[in-house]
């Protein structure tokens, strides 16, 4: 017997929604912005924030796709785990350059991404 809710089912997906919303533009900034402003807003280098920027964007697809096209769907927590890393290091360089409570955000973001790491495993993925 599941004990899959569907409530459960629904909150996660709006979860997984939200990240890859937010993911997709940060990403998409970073992505599409003027090297020169990305030297002005972060003190690490232009090449890897185009880099973070590509992975965010990927990763954010990752969150949603699989599941809506019901192909590939254990990518979807492997998607979540990359993010999680990069909002590791997000809070590290906010909690250095901005402070500990502006690092706060980027907590919040990655413990809801390891909701989805950890919700979206393949095993639960089977019983739902």
């Amino acid at each position: 017997m599941s004990t899959h809710r569907p409530t459960s089912h629904i909150t996660l997906w709006i979860v997984q929604g939200v990240l890859a919303a937010l993911f997709l533009f940060a990403g998409g900034f970073k992505l599409a912005a003027p090297t020169a402003d990305l030297a002005r807003v972060s003190p690490l280098p232009v090449g890897f924030l185009k880099f973070i920027g590509a992975c965010e964007v990927l990763g954010a697809l990752g969150l949603v796709l699989p599941g809506l096209f019901r192909v590939r769907r254990e990518l979807t927590p492997l998607a979540a785990a990359g993010l999680v890393v990069i909002m590791v290091g997000a809070i590290v360089v906010t909690a250095i350059t901005q402070g500990v409570p502006a690092a706060g955000f980027p907590l919040l973001v990655g413990a809801l991404a390891t909701v989805v790491a950890l919700r979206r495993r393949p095993s639960r993925i089977q019983n739902a």
